[in-house]
């Protein structure tokens, strides 16, 4: 029983002794363990001062990954684009002169006519009746005049009862003359060739002097106005060649020329007022169109271009990150034309530069980076897939 006793002692002892050497040997692989991590990520083991990685080259892990792309030299045309409004060559709303009763209506809505063409005729006969009043009193006094001169020559009348005469003779001339000129108001012409509009008047109807009747547009040729800033008032000359493109026409292009410049500056907006010229034989623009203007300013030449992402703003300025060995540096730059998705270059950089086009929000002047390839669509029409640095971040296209 007693040998039983110590025999269990023994086994128990054993089995301490083995639990305290496992945990003792779990403890210092830990440790270990430990110390070679630190020593992998700091360079040494033991090193005390946490930023010396990057002293030593081993700043890997702390670079930023960026997509970067080389600047090269392409060919630009020198040009603004802005916004305007097609309008007619001559427009106008005909209205009568006088008052009157429609007789006839001589066009077809939407047709077009040929200047001079007769549009309306208002009610005539009062007009002609006072024309026919105002001949008869012309005649009459067109004979006493004659008698009057012959009566003078004569000596039985005198100068004051021959100038009256001649008075009178006028005044009947000018009343003939009004009545005349009345019967013509009541008929109403094409003041120019063009298309005419909506009528809105009938048969019958009386119309007041000034009442709308019908809109006439010449559109051929058609004008565009548009407005450029002044910092362009150098570069816009006459006969300036523009191009214009409408929505209602897609993909395709109608050439233009400036023919006017308004020599006044908005004051609101410090901008020149423009009008051009569009040839429209075939009448397919119409007034009133929205357009898109592109001017002109010269012909193709060597210009530096980037992606509008790689340019980011700073105030009113504006700035980009230049890679050069192997840091980013921030560059501010001046810009020209944007066009496509690309901004000029005008100052600040030149042809086989590298600049940022990704990753610009975690940089800082100076920062260490690392270059990552453009993320890739799976297909046309995709989205494109986020790039992964080898610390993990992600960068955004």
């Amino acid at each position: 029983m007693i040998k039983t006793q110590y025999w269990i002692r023994g086994v128990a002892g054993t089995a301490a002794i083995a639990l305290i050497a496992g945990g003792a040997f779990w403890l210092g692989k830990k440790q270990a363990d430990s110390t070679n991590l630190k020593t992998s990520l700091t360079g040494t083991a033991g090193n005390a001062n946490p930023g010396s990685n990057i002293k030593n080259g081993s700043a890997a892990t702390n670079a930023i990954a960026v997509e970067i792309m080389t600047v090269e030299t392409t060919k630009l045309a020198q040009s603004i684009t802005v916004v305007g409004s097609l309008r007619s060559d001559e427009s106008v709303v005909i209205r009568p002169e006088i008052s009157g009763r429609v007789a006839e209506i001589l066009f077809t809505e939407g047709a077009r006519v040929s200047k001079g063409a007769p549009l309306i005729r208002l009610d005539a006969s009062i007009q002609r009746a006072e024309l026919a009043q105002a001949d008869a009193n012309l005649s009459l006094n067109k004979n006493k005049l004659d008698r009057a001169l012959d009566l003078q020559k004569k000596g039985f009348i005198s100068s004051q009862a021959k100038d009256e005469a001649e008075n009178n003779y006028r005044v009947a001339q000018a009343a003939y003359d009004l009545a005349a000129a009345k019967l013509t108001k009541l008929e109403i012409k094409a003041p120019f060739s063009g298309i005419l509009g909506l009528r809105l008047i009938s048969i019958g109807d009386y119309v007041k002097d000034g009442q709308d009747i019908v809109n006439l547009e010449g559109v051929d040729p058609l004008k565009v106005d548009l407005k450029v800033p002044e910092i362009f008032l150098k570069q816009v000359a006459l006969k300036q060649a523009l191009q214009i493109t409408l929505d209602a026409f897609p993909g395709k292009t109608f050439d233009g020329q400036v023919f006017a410049i308004n020599p006044l500056v908005d004051a609101n907006g410090r901008s020149i007022v423009i009008r051009a010229i569009i040839r429209n034989a075939e009448a397919r623009l119409r007034p009133g169109m929205f357009a898109r203007v592109r001017l002109l300013f010269s012909e193709n030449h060597d210009s530096l271009t980037v992606p509008e992402q790689a340019l980011f703003p700073v105030g009113d300025d504006q700035y980009l990150y230049r890679v050069a060995d192997g840091h980013a540096q921030r560059l501010k730059v001046d810009i020209g034309q944007r066009r496509q998705g690309q901004v000029e270059i005008t100052q600040g950089l030149k042809a086989g530069d590298i600049v940022v086009t990704a990753g610009q929000p975690k940089l800082k002047d100076g920062a260490l980076v690392t270059v990552v390839e453009a993320p890739i669509s799976k297909a046309p029409g995709d989205s494109r897939k986020n790039g992964i640095n080898n610390a993990g971040s992600e960068i955004k296209p």
